[in-house]
């Protein structure tokens, strides 16, 4: 499981892993909100209606489920995850920290990675150079991030996100490691 507050890379973490290691299987989360601009429906997320959210959630579809930054929902399709883990595939799944307490609950051995970012002041920076949201949305964010970042201690690991090469560099030696 890969958490940590927003901006602060798991994406592009994500995606460095996807590319540089196709043997790990990463999953692809659902969510309600819009794509950003280069979002691409089925490889950065599943993007879906509220109405088909629901039905996945009374469906027993989804492995967690949360709201997110007080406004879109995201979860983690739970068939997908059993296919690749049946099939022995490094699996590893880029969740937000009430998704990661949601897995905790049902998949306590799995390894538990904290990204975070080398200061909150940088994660900052990250938001507002990325330049997709509005200043409501990234107050919100930040908010939010402050409550992720109290968080830290409850995951196994932490891999502080200076330069994304770094960092997928530790999370590859994490999971190769099986640790």
């Amino acid at each position: 499981m890969l958490a940590g507050p927003t901006a602060v890379g798991k994406g592009t973490v994500a995606a460095r892993m996807r590319d540089a290691n196709p043997d790990v299987w990463i999953s692809v989360s659902a969510t309600t909100r819009a794509p950003r601009p280069g979002e691409v429906d089925g490889v950065h997320y599943l993007f879906v209606s509220d109405e088909e959210f629901d039905r996945m959630i009374e469906q027993g579809e989804l492995l967690e489920w949360a709201v997110v930054h007080k406004a879109a929902r995201y979860g983690t399709p739970r068939r997908p995850v059993e296919e690749a883990l049946k099939a022995g595939r490094p699996a590893m799944l880029e969740i937000d920290l009430q998704g990661a307490r949601q897995v905790r609950q049902t998949m306590p051995e799995a390894l538990f990675v904290f990204l975070a970012p080398p200061s909150f002041e940088e994660l900052e920076r990250r938001l507002v150079g990325r330049g997709t949201e509005t200043e409501a949305e990234r107050t919100r964010r930040l908010e939010t991030a402050r409550e992720e970042l109290a968080a830290e201690s409850e995951f196994d690991v932490t891999i502080v996100n200076h330069e994304v090469p770094a960092a997928v560099d530790e999370l590859v030696a994490l999971i190769r490691s099986g640790s």
